[in-house]
């Protein structure tokens, strides 16, 4: 999943050296925490949060067929 994330961060964001993905693992579920630069945090939320929510169902998505359960969290 951290290399899902990873990749499609950084394929929207400028500055890719500065994406960050942490993988906080759970009994029940994990939590990835990406971090971005403060310039390309609007490019990863998106209008209306509409990216962030499209990254969240891909990694939902992925994670329901390893039957496992992930969610994606922007850091400030």
């Amino acid at each position: 999943m951290k290399e899902l994330v990873l990749f499609v961060a950084k394929a929207l964001v400028d500055i890719p050296e500065q994406v960050e993905v942490k993988e906080i693992a759970g009994e029940k579920a994990t939590v990835l925490e990406l971090k971005v630069a403060d310039g390309d945090k609007g490019k990863i939320i998106g209008k209306e949060g509409r990216i962030i929510k499209a990254i969240r169902i891909i990694v939902n998505s992925a994670s329901a067929k390893l039957d496992k359960r992930a969610t994606v969290e922007v850091i400030e």
